[in-house]
C-alpha cells in the first residue's frame, strides 16, 4: 500500500482493501461467529440428506473426502517409508556396486534400509528415499515454473477489448490536402467494408499536418462480432497495407519506445533510421515509425558578403521586403459605410509570385546614383536562393536533440519484444556523443516489476518474522514458507492455459497468494506441533494433521477458486484487465494446496529431525501407536521406526 510510482497507484486500493477486510474478518471471527454458533444449531443431518439435490451433494462430498483421505494416507505412508533407491545403474560385484552413478563417501545401510553405523566409510553410490523424491519434485515444479515464464510472456497492463480503436495515416511530406483526402477515402472504403465496424469518423489534416489523418473506429458490441479488437486491428492493418503511399499505425499506444539523444541533427537522423531498420527485423514488431521525417520544403535566401559591404543592406531589410511581396503588409485601414475597420493588405498579384524565378528580379532596395536618381537593386544581385528542407519539430531532451523510434507488437507479448529490443540496444555501438534512452511501456514495466519484486521480498520477510514469533522457532517457518514457490507452477500453468501474461494485475494476484497459500501450511504445522506435544512421532503427527485439516483446507481452496472464477472468465466489458489476477490466484491456490499437503510435511520432518518435542509434551512413549482419529475416516499407522525422535 505504500509503494510509489505508477505501480503504487494500482497497489494502494488493493492493499488498503485487503488489510481492512482481514482486520474486520478477524474481529468478526472472535465476536460475532461464536455468538451465532451458540444460537444457531446445526440442522439434523438426516433431514438434509433426505432433500433432493442437497443429499446427493452431501453424499458425493463424503465419498470424495473418504477417497481423498485414503489416497493421502497411502502417499504419506509411502513418503515416510524406509525404502531407498540407488542413483545409478550397472552390475553389483562382490566388493559393492560397480555401476555408473553419483559417488558419495559414507557408510552403508542394513537390511532395513537404515544407516549401518558399524560399517566402514568408503565410496558408494548415492541413494534417495521417497522423502527425497518428494523434495525433488517440489524443487522441479519451481524450476519448471521459471522455465515457463518466457512462454507466458510479460507486459505492463493487459490489453482490453474496448470496442474502439484508431487508425493513423501519414502521407509523404509535402502532400497536398486534396491528395491526403483522396488516399483517406480509399482507406475508408476498406475499413467500412469490415463487418465489425459500427461507426467511423475521420479527421484529415490540421495545423501544419496536411499529410496526416486519423480514423476513429467504433466496433459493434463484443457479443455480436466473431473477432476480438486485437484480431480486428491485425486484419485492418493487413488490408490497409495494400494502399500505396500510406504509412499506418493502429491503436492508441505502442509499447516500444526508444529515444536517441545527440547534438548533430544529421548524424542523429542517420543513427535513428539505422536503428529503426534493425528494430523492424525483430519478430513480432509492427508499425515501426521513426520521428525522423523529411523536412518541409522551403527556400533559403542568403546574402552575398560582397553585396552587404557595397550596398549596406541587412538581412532584416531583405526579409521585410520579401515578406511584403509574398505575404503582404498592412498599408492602411478602410472604414466601411457600416463603421467596420478593414485592413488593406498590399502585396504582389498571384501571377507575379507563383515561381521562385519571379522573385529573383524583384527590387529589394534602391541605390542613389550621382545624378540623384534611384536605381533598383534586384534580389539576385545581393543574395542567392537555395532550396532547403526545414524540420517539422525540433525535439530536445536533457539539453540535446532527440529522435525516437516507436513500434507496436503482434503475435508476441510486449515483454518478449522489449527484451529483444534491449539486447539490440546493448549490441549497438553508437558514435561518440550519442546515447539511448528507453521510455514508454518498457520503462514502466521495468519499474513496476522491480517494485513488485521488492514488495514480495518485504512480504516474505514480514511473514517469516510473524511466523517465527508465533511458533517460537526459526526453522518451522521455513517449512510453512515452502508453500510460496509451490504456488508458482500453478500461476504459470493457469496464465498459459488462459493465454494471459505476467503483468501488473497477475503480479498483484501473486502477492495475494503469498498470504493465502501459507494459511494451509500453518494449519498443518500447528496441528503437527500439537500432536507431537501429545507424544506422537513426526510421521504420525504429520499424517494426523493432514487427515484432520484436509477438509477445511479443501473448503477454503474451493471457496477461493469459485470466488475468483467470475473474475478469471472476464465476461463483462473491460474485464480482461483484471482477469489475470483471478487466473493467477486460481492456479496458484490449486497447485499449492496439492503440493503443500505432501511437500510441507516432508520438509517439516527434515527440519525437526533430531529435535525434541516441547517440554510440555505428554508422557506418551514414542513407540505407542496413535488411536483412530475421530471423524477422520481412517486409522493412523503405527509409528515408523525411521522417523522416531
Amino acid at each position: 500500500a505504500f509503494m510509489g510510482g505508477i505501480i503504487g497507484k494500482f497497489f494502494y486500493p488493493f492493499g488498503i482493501t485487503v488489510v481492512v477486510a482481514v482486520l474486520v474478518s478477524l474481529f468478526v471471527s472472535f465476536t460475532l461467529d461464536p455468538m451465532l454458533s451458540s444460537i444457531w444449531k446445526d440442522p439434523p443431518a438426516a433431514r438434509l440428506k433426505s432433500l433432493w439435490g442437497i443429499g446427493h451433494a452431501i453424499r458425493a462430498t463424503d465419498r470424495f473426502m473418504d477417497v481423498t483421505h485414503a489416497v493421502y494416507e497411502r502417499v504419506i505412508r509411502w513418503a515416510f517409508s524406509d525404502r531407498r533407491w540407488r542413483l545409478g545403474f550397472g552390475p553389483r560385484g562382490a566388493s559393492g556396486w560397480a555401476g555408473i552413478g553419483i559417488p558419495v563417501w559414507g557408510r552403508g545401510f542394513d537390511v532395513n534400509h537404515r544407516r549401518d553405523r558399524s560399517s566402514r566409510r568408503r565410496w558408494r553410490l548415492a541413494t534417495i528415499t521417497p522423502r527425497g523424491l518428494v523434495m525433488a519434485a517440489g524443487a522441479l515444479s519451481f524450476v519448471v515454473a521459471i522455465g515457463l515464464a518466457p512462454l507466458v510472456g510479460s507486459e505492463f497492463v493487459p490489453e482490453t477489448d474496448q470496442g474502439f480503436t484508431q487508425l493513423a495515416l501519414r502521407m509523404p511530406v509535402g502532400a497536398s490536402l486534396e491528395r491526403t483526402d483522396a488516399k483517406v477515402r480509399q482507406v475508408e472504403d476498406i475499413v467500412r467494408a469490415m463487418p465489425e465496424v459500427q461507426t467511423l469518423s475521420t479527421w484529415v489534416g490540421g495545423a501544419g499536418q496536411r499529410n496526416q489523418a486519423w480514423l476513429n473506429i467504433a466496433l459493434t458490441p463484443r457479443d455480436k462480432r466473431s473477432r476480438s479488437q486485437k484480431q480486428f486491428e491485425d486484419a485492418m492493418r493487413e488490408a490497409v497495407a495494400k494502399v500505396p503511399g500510406v504509412e499506418t499505425s493502429v491503436g492508441f499506444n505502442r509499447p516500444i519506445y526508444v529515444a536517441i539523444l545527440g547534438d548533430d541533427a544529421e548524424g542523429l537522423a542517420r543513427v535513428a533510421n539505422d536503428f529503426a531498420e534493425k528494430v523492424k527485423k525483430i519478430p513480432g514488431v509492427v508499425d515501426v515509425e521513426s520521428s525522423v521525417k523529411p523536412g518541409l520544403p522551403a527556400y533559403a535566401v542568403r546574402l552575398k558578403p560582397d553585396a552587404v559591404r557595397e550596398t549596406g543592406i541587412t538581412a532584416a531589410q531583405l526579409a521585410s521586403s520579401l515578406r511584403a511581396y509574398v505575404n503582404g503588409e498592412t498599408a492602411t485601414h478602410w472604414t466601411t459605410p457600416t463603421g467596420d475597420q478593414v485592413e488593406v493588405v498590399l502585396r504582389l498579384n498571384q501571377s507575379q509570385r507563383e515561381r521562385v524565378e519571379q522573385l529573383r528580379t524583384l527590387p529589394v532596395a534602391f541605390a542613389r546614383s550621382p545624378s540623384g536618381e534611384q536605381t533598383p537593386i534586384t534580389l539576385d544581385s545581393v543574395a542567392t536562393i537555395e532550396q532547403v528542407f526545414n524540420p517539422e519539430i525540433i525535439r530536445r531532451q536533457n539539453l540535446q536533440r532527440r529522435e525516437a523510434v516507436f513500434a507496436g507488437v503482434k503475435d508476441r507479448s510486449p515483454g518478449e519484444v522489449g527484451e529483444d529490443v534491449q539486447k539490440l540496444i546493448k549490441s549497438t555501438t553508437l558514435p561518440p556523443g550519442y546515447s539511448f534512452d528507453i521510455g514508454g511501456q518498457m520503462q514502466q514495466q521495468a519499474e513496476a516489476f522491480n517494485g513488485l519484486l521488492a514488495a514480495m521480498a518485504l512480504a516474505v520477510i514480514f511473514i517469516y518474522i510473524v511466523l517465527a514469533s508465533q511458533f517460537g522457532s526459526f526453522v518451522q517457518p521455513i517449512a510453512i514458507m515452502a508453500s510460496l514457490p509451490l504456488a508458482l507452477i500453478g500461476v504459470m500453468l493457469a496464465l498459459l492455459f488462459w493465454r494471459s501474461t505476467l503483468n501488473v494485475f497477475s503480479m498483484i494476484g501473486l502477492v495475494m497468494l503469498m498470504g493465502l497459500v501459507t494459511k494451509n501450511a500453518i494449519l498443518l504445522v500447528d496441528f503437527a506441533n500439537q500432536a507431537r506435544k501429545a507424544g506422537a512421532t513426526v510421521a504420525d503427527a504429520l499424517l494426523q494433521a493432514g487427515l484432520i485439516r484436509m477438509r477445511p483446507i479443501i473448503m477454503t481452496t474451493a471457496a477461493m477458486v469459485f470466488g475468483m472464477l467470475p473474475m478469471a472468465l472476464a465476461f463483462n466489458d473491460g474485464g480482461e484487465i483484471q482477469a489475470p489476477m483471478g487466473r493467477a490466484i486460481i492456479g496458484g491456490v490449486i497447485t499449492s494446496t496439492l503440493l503443500t499437503l505432501i511437500v510441507v510435511p516432508v520438509l517439516y520432518s527434515y527440519l525437526v529431525r533430531g529435535r525434541r518435542a516441547p517440554a510440555e509434551a505428554a508422557a506418551a512413549q514414542p513407540d505407542e501407536a496413535l488411536r483412530p482419529l475421530p471423524g477422520a475416516g481412517a486409522v493412523l499407522p503405527e509409528a515408523m521406526p525411521a522417523d522416531r525422535n
